[in-house]
């Protein structure tokens, strides 16, 4: 029973003082949460030769838990690269975002652009991104 209060001292310092602050970074979290499960193995195979098999289920399903959470991180995000602006674009390039042929008056050119940017405005779901380029297209397009 003493190996249970240990366990869930240490569990609690370290989840609960973590949270209004990073106690650790999340790589060195990793590392101690790898460690803080083999312990609760090992805690679990000796109860278990002990015979106080409560303590030894309790003790894996803690350290399976624990070897659950201690995943590897994902790379950083690489930065995106900012969407073309309407005199970097081209008007075929312009022409296949919005699908409009290339005797599309100004009136159906800001029919299509209406209707994309319904679906891809960032207030509807879309992405910022999606947004910038239905606009630059519409504006490469009204400037011919």
């Amino acid at each position: 029973m003493i190996y249970l209060a240990i366990g869930a001292a240490i569990l609690w310092l370290l989840v609960g003082l973590g949270r209004s602050q990073r106690f650790f970074p999340r790589r060195e979290w990793r590392l101690l949460n790898g460690v803080v499960a083999l312990a609760a193995f090992a805690g679990a195979a000796y109860a278990g030769l002990r015979g106080v098999w409560e303590v030894s289920v309790v003790l894996a399903l803690m350290g399976l838990w624990l070897i659950t959470t201690a995943r590897i991180a994902s790379p950083p995000p690489a930065a995106a690269a900012p969407p073309p602006s309407s005199s970097e674009m081209g008007v075929e390039q312009a022409r296949s975002i919005l699908g409009v042929s290339a005797e599309a008056t100004p009136k159906e050119i800001k029919a299509a652009h209406r209707r994309l940017i319904r679906m891809a405005h960032p207030d509807r779901g879309g992405t910022t991104g999606l947004a910038s380029q239905l606009n630059a297209a519409r504006d490469r397009l009204l400037e011919d």
